[in-house]
């Protein structure tokens, strides 16, 4: 949860900052910003494969399995990412047109994007570093870098984002440089702050994670030698059987929040800003569900590899309700206090407006949000995501985007928020079927009886 609070405080420290730019900007950044969800999203997910593995061999007792699957996993990362980087950066200058922004706010949509996308193998790298970190047990330090991280966003944003002036400090006048790049300095800022980040996790996963250091000293498994970075088939099938359906998933639900962007870039700049805003704010609420979700994958995980299914299911059960009681809680507060979470984002009265009225309807889902989030979490855990991924995808396609198309045109910003308060809540309902019977134990990865071989010298 610590890690999903900084990464959200990271989100509203931009949006304020850049918010004070003025609604074009701020449209800027809304218009791109579910696209940028779509790469990260991609990436993250394509590396949960690896994660899953390691903590079922962590909770099984085999090191050195789990160290196989980080060495094989820090190749992959680097080499997904930069794939996914040429891809973002050939769309980059077309994307905002195609997603139906005006010239007033293209140039300035393109260039935040760019600078994003090109960041990418580094990017991977802090993904898959924070998941391996989670599969062995360690909330701790990822937890801490992303507090770190978000510091840091502070720091590298206020210099790049505002141009120089000067404060006045107890009667002194003090000058302040700045780089005054706008949007773009919003970009460099953050991507700065999670590159330095995905370094000292690295950094501290192959160096200093006990049992899980390849680069320490000499292993029973022999980690030395690059030799035993290349890829072997067990472990890339089985990345490959829990990544592909996550990343597919991701893909295509992304894909649908590109295309409330495509409804809703017609209402407006006002409405296109207020939307981003709204959808920034609203993350605070949905922290605490993808902490929780987050142990849930390395407690169930663990359990499962160890043999435990009674334990796994447990697990599960508690994780769901404590994410569906916290979110109840961080809803409500979501709703008394919109407007003021609102003008913190934005000093623009008609974009205060929209968003407060778009997160007061959503604050009614949060519940069953949380347990879609948190249960997809436990089904990751045991390395079930085929089906999650076909609940979570089908029900923003047929659920929502129909309602949205449908309010839009009469509603305005609030039809949109309602059908996604809709389909959260029939999301949630769904995931809660599913959990209760049990039937993601029987489509985990391994079989409960199977035991992980030995560790194969590759060489």
């Amino acid at each position: 949860m610590m890690a999903q609070l900084s990464s959200i405080l990271m989100q509203y420290i931009d949006a304020a900052m850049v918010g004070r730019l003025g609604a074009d900007d701020s449209a800027a950044i809304g218009l791109v910003s579910t696209s940028l969800w779509l790469f990260w999203g991609v990436c993250s997910a394509a590396m949960a494969g690896f994660s899953v593995q390691a903590a079922h061999r962590i909770g099984a007792g085999n090191y050195d399995a789990a160290r196989q699957v980080l060495r094989q996993g820090l190749v992959s990362a680097a080499l997904f990412g930069m794939f996914v980087a040429v891809i973002g950066v050939s769309i980059a200058l077309p994307l905002p047109r195609w997603l139906g922004g005006n010239d007033s706010i293209c140039g300035a949509a393109s260039l935040y994007f760019l600078v994003f996308v090109s960041a990418l193998p580094l990017l991977t790298l802090n993904y898959f570093g924070s998941a391996m970190l989670r599969a062995a047990g360690n909330m701790k330090v990822p937890g801490g870098l992303n507090v770190m991280m978000c510091l840091l966003d502070v720091v590298f944003n206020f210099v790049l984002i505002f141009p120089s002036r000067t404060y006045m400090l107890w009667g002194t006048e003090v000058y302040v440089p700045g780089a005054g790049l706008g949007v773009l300095g919003a970009a460099l800022g953050t991507v700065s702050a999670e590159v330095v980040t995905a370094g000292l996790i690295i950094w501290y996963l192959c160096w200093r994670e006990k049992g899980m250091a390849v680069f320490g000293p000499r292993r029973s498994d022999g980690c030395r030698g690059w030799r035993f970075f290349r890829p072997t088939r067990m472990v890339l099938k089985n990345a490959l059987k829990v990544s592909a359906p996550m990343t597919l998933e991701h893909a295509v639900i992304c894909g649908a929040q590109i295309m409330v962007t495509v409804i809703v870039a017609p209402l407006g700049v006002m409405a296109i800003a207020a939307n981003a805003f709204a959808v920034t704010a609203e993350s605070l609420c949905y922290m605490p569900g993808y902490g929780i979700g987050d142990a849930a994958t390395t407690l169930v995980g663990q359990s499962y590899g160890a043999g435990r299914k009674g334990l796994a299911r447990q697990f599960g059960l508690l994780t769901v309700g404590l994410g569906m009681a916290v979110m109840t809680v961080m809803g409500a507060v979501l709703y008394f206090f919109a407007p003021e979470v609102m003008s913190l984002l934005s000093p623009v009265e008609e974009i205060q407006q929209l968003g407060a009225e778009a997160l007061r309807i959503e604050a009614w889902a949060e519940p069953m949000f949380a347990a879609a989030i948190v249960s997809y979490g436990v089904m990751v855990g045991v390395g079930d995501t085929l089906l999650p991924s076909v609940m979570n995808f089908g029900s923003i396609w047929l659920v929502r985007l129909p309602i949205a198309a449908l309010l839009a045109p009469t509603m305005g910003l609030a039809g949109v928020w309602l059908a996604m308060c809709v389909e959260l809540c029939f999301r949630g309902a769904v995931f809660l079927w599913r959990l209760l019977s049990g039937a993601w134990l029987r489509h985990g990865l391994l079989k409960q009886a199977e035991a992980f071989p030995p560790p194969v010298d590759d060489a």
